[in-house]
C-alpha cells in the first residue's frame, strides 16, 4: 500500500494518536477538547496525501527543501498555518508545536511500515517525499504562530503604553503644580523637581514605546504636516537641548528656502535625537554643528559631531531596535526615547513616513555625520 493511500485509509488511527501527544502538551492542552487537541490535523493529512501522490519534479523538489510551496495563494491561510496560529492563541510553546509534528511523523511511519513490512524503492521515495511535506507544513505553521505571537506582544506594548501615560501624566501635572505653588521647603523642592525630571523622562520613553509599536504593526509612525519653517525648528530644538547641556557648545548654519510641509512635532522629535546623540556619544571638546540647506525639492539638516568613530560593522544596522547598544554614562535626559535605544530607529521611521531618508558617515578623525533629508512636500 502507498503511503498516500494508508493515510487516507488510516486517518482516524493516526488522530488519535496525535490527540494523544497534543493531550501532553500542559498546561495549555489542559482545558482543550478534542475538536481544539486535533485542530487542522485532519486537513493536513489530507493536504499531506495529495502532495504525495502529486507528480514532482527536481525544480519543485528544491523548493520545497527550501520551505517554499508551490502554487500557494499568499492571500490564503494553509491548513498548517491555522495550525499555527491556533497553537499560538491557545498557550502552546513553539517547543510543544515541533513536538507534534514529530510525534506526528513518527506515528505515521511507524504505523505504516509495521503494515507495509519490507520496504521497496517506491517506499523510500514515499518516506522521502512525507518528511519534505511533513517539513513544509512545520515551516508553514512556524511562520504563522511566530507572527502571530509577535504581533499580540506588540499590541500587548501598545496598550501598555497607551494606559501608563494616564497615571504618568497625572504625576507629571501634580507635581508641577507643587513647585509652582513656591511653597515647598528644601529638601522637598528639590524632590519634586525630580519627579517631574524623572516621570517626563519615563512620558518619553512611553511616547518611543508608542511609535516602536504603531511602526511595528504596519500602520507607520502618523504624521500631521503643515507649512512650518525648518530654520525655526531647528533653532527650538538646539536651543531647548543647549539649555538642558550649558557645557556644550551648539553652533547652528540655516541657508537657502527653508519652508516645507512638515509634521512639526515630529520633525522636532527626529532632531531631539540626533542633536541628543551628539551631545551624547560626541567629544566634549569641541562643538556640534547643525547644517540646514535648502533647495528647490529638498532641505537637508546635517549633524556632526567630533569623537569616536561608529564601527564600520554598526553602521549598516544603525538604524535597527534590535542593535547591540552600548552602555552610556551620560544619558540623555531630554531625549524621547530615553534609555530604550529606539531614538535612531524611530526618527529613521519618522523621516521615512515623510517619502525621506537620513544618510550617516563616521570616520576616524573626521568625526559622525547625520544627515537628514526631507522633500518639501508629498
Amino acid at each position: 500500500m502507498r503511503l498516500a493511500e494508508f493515510i487516507l485509509t488510516n486517518r482516524e488511527p493516526i488522530l488519535a494518536e496525535w490527540e494523544a501527544f497534543a493531550r501532553t502538551c500542559t498546561p495549555a492542552s489542559g482545558s482543550m477538547d478534542i475538536t481544539a487537541l486535533r485542530d487542522h490535523a485532519n486537513e493536513m493529512l489530507t493536504v499531506i496525501a495529495t502532495d504525495l501522490k502529486t507528480s514532482q519534479g527536481a525544480q519543485a523538489q528544491a523548493e520545497k527543501s527550501k520551505g517554499k510551496a508551490a502554487d500557494l495563494d499568499p492571500a490564503e491561510r494553509t491548513a498548517a498555518e491555522e495550525h499555527g496560529s491556533g497553537r499560538a492563541e491557545s498557550g502552546f510553546t513553539v517547543e510543544q508545536m515541533i513536538s507534534e509534528y514529530r510525534a506526528l511523523r513518527a506515528s505515521v511511519v511507524r504505523l505504516w511500515t509495521k503494515v507495509q513490512g519490507e520496504l521497496g524503492p517506491s517506499d523510500i521515495e514515499d518516506l522521502t517525499r512525507f518528511n519534505e511535506a511533513i517539513d513544509q507544513s512545520l515551516a508553514e505553521s512556524i511562520t504563522r504562530y511566530t507572527q502571530d505571537l509577535d504581533e499580540s506582544k506588540e499590541m500587548f506594548l501598545a496598550i501598555l503604553g497607551h494606559d501608563l501615560r494616564t497615571p504618568i501624566g497625572a504625576v507629571i501635572t501634580s507635581a508641577k503644580f507643587m513647585l509652582e505653588t513656591r511653597e515647598l521647603k528644601e529638601p522637598y523642592s528639590t524632590l519634586t523637581a525630580r519627579i517631574v525630571s524623572s516621570s517626563t523622562r519615563m512620558n518619553h520613553m512611553v511616547g518611543a514605546l508608542l511609535d516602536f509599536t504603531r511602526s511595528r504593526l504596519g500602520g507607520g509612525i502618523p504624521i500631521a504636516r503643515d507649512t512650518i519653517s525648518m530654520g525655526k525648528v531647528v533653532h527650538d530644538v538646539v536651543n531647548e537641548i543647549a539649555a538642558a547641556n550649558p557645557d556644550r557648545t551648539i553652533r547652528v548654519d540655516a541657508r537657502g528656502g527653508l519652508e516645507g510641509r512638515w509634521d512639526c512635532a515630529r520633525i522636532s522629535q527626529v532632531l531631539t535625537n540626533l542633536i541628543g546623540n551628539a551631545v551624547e556619544h560626541g567629544a566634549t571638546t569641541t562643538a556640534i554643528t547643525v547644517d540646514v540647506r535648502g533647495d528647490e525639492k529638498e532641505v537637508a539638516i546635517a549633524i556632526h559631531n567630533e569623537g569616536v568613530a561608529i564601527p564600520t560593522d554598526r553602521l549598516n544596522g544603525i538604524f535597527s531596535p534590535m542593535k547591540a547598544r552600548e552602555p552610556s554614562a551620560t544619558p540623555l535626559s531630554t531625549g524621547p526615547s530615553g534609555n530604550l535605544g529606539l531614538g535612531l530607529y524611530i526618527a529613521e521611521r519618522i523621516v521615512n513616513a515623510h517619502k525621506g531618508r537620513i544618510d550617516v558617515e563616521s570616520e576616524s578623525g573626521r568625526g559622525t555625520t547625520f544627515t537628514v533629508h526631507l522633500p518639501r512636500r508629498e
